[in-house]
């Protein structure tokens, strides 16, 4: 009720519901251009909205609201297509420039004011360390090849980026690149995206079009998260880059293409290919050249570099003029373990940005989360220690936090997972602290 207060005070009209499936009915009949969802619903959670609104409406985006303890599954959300999530309490303020941001994103405009002096600088930069310069070896050698490559590394590493810069060492610089998320996409989306389609070719065939494979022809097309692709459409990929043709639904024609492929996926491709559920021609196919990108938490010593570089984008985004962080700051970025990674890292600097009211970010300006991990981290050292009643209590609030989550914090479905009663759970998420 304060957020639609809040919101339509914006001037925003502003539709709410408490249950997922009474927010899809809305979505259906009325014209909505964003989602604000929460992630614990009492019919589902928001990851399972999530997956249902790019089924049926993958141009709306959703922002996921959620606590500190499912961070991670915000980044989740994240990559399975949430343009970006907030925790609660909800900022008023951080909440309208995250709004904003949506529905306004920034264009740089070349300026003489001081603020926009980093008009150019990229959104992201190399690191110092010798893992980055060994990828920047990688690149300076397949880069002017034609040979497929694969980027392996978890969401938020720089997969994109690594991308661009194979295209822009290639001889296909000057042709487009072109790059989509397959994780965002349905089965019934993937195909027209990827190949196209004619007219009447399935319910709401309008006119023709073009897939990412002619749009692109000539230069480089960048698959994310290949591996969410069906078994269907990993036939037809692997036929478009053995053939070099392709075939728009409901087409009677093929389509020669010049494309060059830069996949990319996470650690469950491999699981993927033991399973049997991604084809493993295609992987070969795919994997002509493989460049792994370590998680951040993996290269601590870049962290201030990358923080400073996505300040002096937020000072330009945001119209501020923050200097830098106070070192108490740069050792709580430091030890954080980035479950979301560099993506994570640019959102947590753009929101201590905006908090900020000094010239330099205070502890007081960071994320709870970032202020908490110490307090989680100190609870791992516990459990690896030798206190047989720390280790017993840590790993009974693992399972019991386990059992929630897996009955979507229905309580009694959990007791009945953990094979006690009702009021012995109750009492434990009590004395665990566990209250949501």
């Amino acid at each position: 009720m304060m957020l639609q207060s809040y919101l339509s005070k914006q001037g925003y009209q502003v539709f709410t519901t408490q249950k997922a499936e009474e927010g899809l009915r809305i979505i259906r009949s009325q014209s909505i251009d964003l989602v604000l969802s929460d992630y614990r619903m009492p019919d589902k959670n928001g990851i399972e909205l999530l997956e249902d609104i790019k089924k049926t409406h993958p141009q709306v985006p959703v922002i996921i609201m959620t606590s500190y303890g499912d961070i991670r599954l915000a980044v989740r959300a994240m990559k399975l297509g949430a343009v970006d999530y907030i925790t609660k309490p909800v900022n008023h303020e951080e909440l309208r420039e995250l709004i904003l941001s949506v529905f306004h994103p920034p264009v740089p405009v070349a300026s003489q004011d001081k603020r926009n002096t980093v008009s150019e600088q990229p959104e992201f930069i190399q690191g110092h360390n010798k893992h980055w310069q060994e990828i920047e070896n990688h690149l300076q050698v397949v880069g002017p090849t034609q040979l497929s490559v694969i980027l392996q590394g978890e969401s938020g590493t720089g997969k994109e980026f690594v991308a661009r810069r194979l295209h822009a060492l290639s001889t296909r610089a000057s042709q487009p690149f072109l790059a989509i998320d397959c994780g965002a996409l349905s089965n019934e989306m993937a195909a027209s995206e990827l190949f196209g389609h004619v007219k009447g070719s399935f319910t709401g065939a309008m006119a023709d079009k073009k897939g990412q494979f002619e749009l692109a022809n000539g230069g480089t097309l960048f698959l994310d998260e290949i591996g969410n692709l069906n078994y269907e459409i990993q036939v037809k990929l692997l036929r478009a880059l053995q053939e070099r043709k392709i075939k728009r639904i409901g087409g009677s024609y093929d389509i020669p293409v010049d494309v060059r492929l830069v996949a990319a996926t996470n650690e469950e491709l491999n699981k993927a290919l033991q399973q049997g559920s991604f084809r493993e021609d295609l992987y070969h196919r795919l994997n002509e050249f493989s460049i792994h990108l370590k998680p951040l938490r993996e290269r601590p010593e870049d962290i201030p570099l990358f923080a400073q570089n996505f300040l002096s984008l937020a000072n330009q985004e945001l119209n501020k003029e923050v200097k830098g962080f106070d070192e108490e700051v740069i050792a709580k970025l430091s030890t954080y373990p980035w479950p979301g990674n560099l993506r994570e890292l640019k959102n947590v600097v753009k929101r201590s940005v905006l908090l900020s009211k000094q010239e330099w970010i205070t502890l007081d300006a960071i994320p709870t989360e970032l202020l908490l991990s110490e307090t989680v981290r100190k609870e791992e050292e516990q459990e690896e220690g030798t206190d047989l009643k720390v280790l017993s209590e840590n790993l009974e609030r693992k399972k019991i936090l386990e059992a929630l989550e897996k009955c979507k914090y229905n309580k009694s479905k959990a007791a009945r997972v953990l094979n006690i009663d009702r009021k012995t759970l109750y009492n434990k998420i009590s004395f665990y602290n566990l209250e949501f």
